[in-house]
């Protein structure tokens, strides 16, 4: 059992198959500069799966498997059937645009949950935002596993002035299709341009939707639940907000993560990181790497403070959302 030096266990690894990216979202990678250094798969199938157990013995019982786009990496298929480890809950998060590729493979591997990345319903404003012509091909592909029976997240990415006015549009959505939207506040990373009038709040957020939907019904959160999940009654589907801005959530994290170079962070907004791949190829033991990487995480968002504590970099590189795999 893994266990922080706060006692929270935790069970749940998120592995970055690559850094690299079809898209170039404006919250994520919108400066060249921030590119230097990605571009290549790291680790090897083998060494992804081998690492990967080492945490499974470990106790982790949750698998997400990301990016960059996962689905970018010419083995990306076969890395996601051997992660399929018998008492894991394997799941993955994508852009969408080559979901229709790997039906099979999320089949085979037991994937029955997928988180989608689709920040408007409209198809210029998904173009300025990603900065491809994908809208067409990414909504078909949700509906493509919504109909295979997969349960599908869609996450949009609130910016103001850019998709906010669409909170309402995404709710609507949730009417007559069992959806699940994921409204996240627009966190600050090296190179994203971050600032607070960038911001659309929880709050904000939910004063919108009870403007047009009197009757939202709160469900239940879980314990490890990033998310304040919502229902508009009557709905198919339902909608949720992650509210790392204004209303953190770090008392309940069970997360760590593994990076496309094989460094381990043990927060999202971590400015350190714990090279595991270097100890895993000369043969050694790296769980006390990882007990020590996971003892030092701090009790909220990586130890970070001040106006400005999101778009530090890490010791070792600028890491963008991209390089940590979100």
């Amino acid at each position: 059992m893994l266990k922080d030096s706060f006692g929270r266990v935790h069970d749940y690894l998120r592995i970055s198959l690559t850094d690299r990216c079809n898209y170039r979202c404006l919250y994520c990678l919108p400066d060249p500069e921030f590119s230097k250094g990605y571009g290549g798969d790291k680790m090897s199938a083998d060494e992804i799966v081998g690492i990967a157990s080492v945490f499974v013995k470990q106790g982790v019982r949750k698998i997400r498997i990301t990016g960059g786009e996962p689905l970018v990496r010419k083995d990306a298929g076969e890395i996601i059937r051997r992660l399929a480890f018998p008492d894991v809950k394997l799941v993955i998060t994508t852009n969408g645009s080559r979901v229709h590729e790997f039906m099979d493979d999320f089949v085979a591997s037991g994937i029955r949950s997928v988180n989608v990345s689709l920040d408007s319903l409209e198809r210029n404003t998904f173009k300025q935002l990603s900065q491809r012509d994908d809208f067409d091909q990414v909504y078909e592909n949700i509906n493509l596993l919504i109909n295979k029976g997969f349960h599908v997240k869609v996450n949009m990415v609130v910016m103001n002035g850019f998709n906010d006015h669409e909170i309402v549009k995404f709710v609507e959505w949730t009417r007559h299709t069992a959806v699940h939207i994921r409204f996240i506040e627009f966190m600050p990373f090296p190179g994203n341009h971050w600032r607070p009038a960038k911001l659309i709040s929880y709050a904000e957020i939910l004063q919108r939707i009870h403007a047009t939907f009197p009757e939202v019904i709160k469900l239940e959160d879980g314990p490890h639940d990033t998310t304040k999940k919502y229902q508009v009654k009557d709905h198919s589907g339902t909608f949720a907000v992650i509210s790392t801005m204004s209303e953190p959530f770090c008392s309940g994290c069970n997360r760590l993560r593994l990076t496309s170079d094989g460094k381990m962070r043990n927060c999202l907004f971590s400015k350190t990181e714990t090279d595991l791949l270097t100890p895993f190829r000369e043969g050694k033991d790296i769980v006390p790497l990882i007990q020590s990487c996971l003892h030092g995480k701090h009790w909220m968002l990586g130890g970070n403070s001040g106006e400005n504590w999101g778009l530090s970099a890490t010791e070792e590189k600028k890491r963008t959302m991209m390089g940590i795999g979100g």
